[in-house]
């Protein structure tokens, strides 16, 4: 008798196993228990969203076809409470979108062109008019979430007037209560920048003109600009059927656009050639020879790394995901039109976040992870850098225990503060890390226990109680 069970292509898949196997539950947990002491000052909500498949993947599977999940950790008086719910999109999997294609998968034709993904909303949490938006990476509809119980609320089209999309990683200026955002298309040579107001309402949305398609991942803002990326990185049939994700354009230099927030003419700037995901902090300094708006990120550097046989057909997804990035600072002057690149480190660092409540403004510290030395995406510590001398403190996880991107917390002096970060463990343990920045080589302060496991996911944001 023939045995006529179909092959399940993904068990050659890493990031459906192990620390990034998905959770099926959705729990909430009152009155978490602590090793340690949570700061009193500590009042509002941790979240962190991630690839979560609500229902086994089928077909070939790539680790941002999983559906959104966001995690929560609430914190008031010294005491902690845990909360993780899907994110409602119109593609979730187990809302009868299991069809929808992935990015490996069949093909759909969108506008005269075959595309391969699902709108997952699993890629970057932000906090904005009193409610969560959770964005997806390829630019695709918000999610409006209630930052109280995690519940999605509704598709965000601020009032219907979003004429696109809302890409990853738009910006939150807290000084403003402006969200400044951006959109792209992967087969058009056009890019978006918009802002919304900070009670919901759009206020701007501008076209910017490309010299053909781009995949970029990130922007920077300042209090009077918006920085827009044109990189020699695309997305093409070719890199899926090569489960590549994305094709890199080495020949063609990195241009910068620095663009008015309340529109007018973007100002380029060339530099050399390299691929950028994570943009640090952006701000303006006055020189003797004008305005420079200095924009600090994360420049990609070869991982090292080669496809390794044991994940089968997903080695080259791997590798593509193997991120290896030096932080470095470019400065531009609006005046003069000189562009200039700094490198801060040559230590590999990524994943960074500010004080959020001094985003577009300069800051004098920067919080990035560290990559265990492996081929998959872990962080086996945190580090903490002074982006003015590029000095830096390091916190490492025990052996063993893999962090997320963190969340920086100011004490009421505004400098030093808290660092908070999901930690997930070999064993399937999950934990709380509270983390003093004037210490960051001592044991965390506190360290909350989880009632589940939490995967490795992507980025995280704080909320203030509100």
């Amino acid at each position: 008798m023939n045995d006529m069970t179909p092959i399940n292509p993904n068990k050659q898949n890493p990031y459906l196993k192990g620390l990034y196997a998905p959770v099926a539950e959705e729990v909430s947990a009152q009155n978490l228990e602590v090793v340690g002491e949570i700061p009193n000052s500590l009042h509002g909500g941790y979240f962190r969203n991630g690839p979560n498949p609500a229902s086994p993947p089928a077909g070939m599977h790539h680790w941002f076809d999983g559906d959104g999940m966001l995690h929560g950790v609430w914190f008031e008086n010294g005491n902690a409470r845990y909360r993780n719910r899907f994110v409602q999109t119109q593609d979730l999997s187990s809302g009868g979108a299991d069809g929808m294609p992935g990015i490996f998968e069949r093909s759909i034709d969108v506008a005269g062109r075959t595309v391969n993904y699902r709108d997952t909303a699993n890629t970057d949490v932000i906090y904005h008019n009193g409610k969560l938006l959770a964005l997806w990476y390829i630019s695709g509809k918000p999610v409006a979430v209630d930052p109280h119980t995690l519940e999605t609320i509704a598709i965000e089209n601020f009032g219907g007037k979003l004429p696109r999309n809302v890409s990853a990683h738009s910006k939150v200026d807290a000084v403003t209560g402006e969200l400044v955002f951006f959109d792209y298309a992967l087969y058009e040579p056009k890019m978006w920048t918009g802002t919304v107001s900070a009670d919901g309402a759009l206020t701007h949305f501008q076209e910017i003109a490309l010299p053909g398609p781009r995949l970029p991942h990130d922007m920077g803002m300042t209090e009077n600009y918006t920085i827009l990326h044109d990189l020699p990185v695309i997305f093409s049939e070719a890199a899926i059927r090569n489960r590549l994700w994305q094709i890199h354009v080495a020949d063609q230099p990195t241009r910068i656009a620095v663009v008015p927030r309340k529109g007018g003419e973007p100002k380029w700037f060339e530099f050399p050639t390299c691929y950028i995901y994570h943009v640090i902090n952006s701000w303006e300094e006055e020189t003797p020879n004008g305005t420079e708006v200095v924009m600090a990120a994360c420049k990609m550097v070869p991982n090292g790394f080669k496809p390794d046989p044991q994940y089968g057909p997903f080695a080259a997804m791997a590798d593509v995901l193997a991120l290896r990035a030096q932080p470095f600072i470019w400065r531009m002057n609006m005046q003069t039109g000189e562009g200039r690149e700094e490198q801060i480190d040559d230590a590999l660092s990524e994943f960074p976040v500010v004080d959020t409540l001094k985003a577009g403004r300069k800051t004098k510290h920067s919080y990035h992870v560290i990559f265990d030395d492996c081929i998959e995406q872990r962080f086996s510590g945190l580090v903490k850098y002074d982006l003015e001398t590029g000095k830096s403190e390091r916190h490492y996880f025990p052996k063993g225990v893999f962090g997320s991107e963190p969340v920086f917390v100011a004490n009421d002096d505004g400098e030093e503060g808290h660092l908070i970060t999901f930690t997930s463990d070999l064993a399937g343990k999950s934990e709380v890390h509270i983390i003093n920045t004037s210490d960051m080589s001592a044991e965390p302060v506190a360290k909350v226990k989880l009632p589940q496991r939490v995967p490795l996911g992507f980025h995280g944001t704080w909320a203030p109680a509100v």
